[in-house]
């Protein structure tokens, strides 16, 4: 199965929408014109790279990993980043056909251990990542 990517709508419409309504912390999430530009869009792009025509992510869980980790690291909002990594990632998932079945505390605790996590150690972050996903990866 080839995985389906999202857009810059998507995020917009869908994720960014659900993250302010659904996902509260101490700090509200801003506007999404508040966004930097293009880092969003890279971040939502790397996942589908290729190279020498190989695709640098293999499978869904692969390119999800990607796309949270960068979500998360490359902050490409002024606020509310791992809360939005988290809905675009389970949006992902799911508009392929997954879901992950974790408990969203968890799952925020998660997300705030690859926020802090050594920009050196990326490749084995993302390898945590997938693991994690794989670990509470579901049919949706």
């Amino acid at each position: 199965m080839r995985a389906t990517s999202i857009s810059i709508t998507e995020v917009e419409q869908v994720t960014h929408e659900l993250a302010r309504e659904l996902m509260h912390w101490e700090e509200p999430i801003p506007d999404f014109a508040s966004r930097f530009p293009n880092k969003l869009e890279a971040c939502l792009s790397m996942p589908f790279q290729r190279f020498s025509g190989k695709q640098l992510y293999e499978g869904l869980i692969g390119k999800a990993s990607v796309l949270f980790y960068l979500m998360v690291k490359n902050h490409p909002f002024q606020n509310g980043n791992k809360r939005i990594a988290m809905t675009t990632m389970l949006y992902f998932l799911m508009k392929n056909g997954k879901w992950l079945r974790v408990d969203q505390q968890e799952l925020y605790n998660f997300a705030k251990w690859v926020a802090e996590s050594n920009p050196k150690l990326k490749d084995e972050t993302i390898k945590a990542i997938e693991k994690f996903i794989q670990t509470y990866l579901v049919n949706a």
